[in-house]
This record gives C-alpha cells, structure tokens and sequence, in this order.
C-alpha cells in the first residue's frame, strides 16, 4: 500500500529544506534530489515509529500562494 504526501522544498544558504505538509516531517540536502529522498526517508521512519493509525486524513487539493503583508511603520 502507498498513500501519498506533500512536500514543500525551500532553499536554505547552501541547504534545500523539505518538509512533508500532512506530518511536518522536515529533512533537508544539498540538492532538491538529495532532500527528496532523504524526506522520503525521515517520512518512512515516522510511520515505522508511529504507525499509520493517526495519520491525517488526505485534505485533498494543497494549494500554496504567494502573499505580501505590510511590515514595520
């Protein structure tokens, strides 16, 4: 059995950041293939820790957007 995840990369300095959105697992490589597989990893070793029984229910369609907010004075 599969069931699916997203994952949201973000470059750090020299590091890209990979954070699984349903189980806020974060893993992290020097490239977005290497944090690909190591998410893929850190998400794997959580569900062998805790199991599949309080996984979230799929939310369907994740959407993200790009939004300003006024800062400062």
């Amino acid at each position: 059995m599969t069931k699916k995840f997203t994952a949201l990369i973000t470059k750090e300095e020299n590091w890209y950041v990979a954070h699984c959105v349903e189980l806020a697992v974060v893993s992290q490589g020097k490239t977005i293939e290497e944090a690909q597989k190591n998410l893929k990893e850190a998400v794997e070793l959580y569900l062998e820790s805790f199991g599949e029984e309080d996984l979230p229910a799929s939310t369907g369609e994740v959407m993200f957007y790009p939004f300003e907010v006024a800062v400062g004075g």
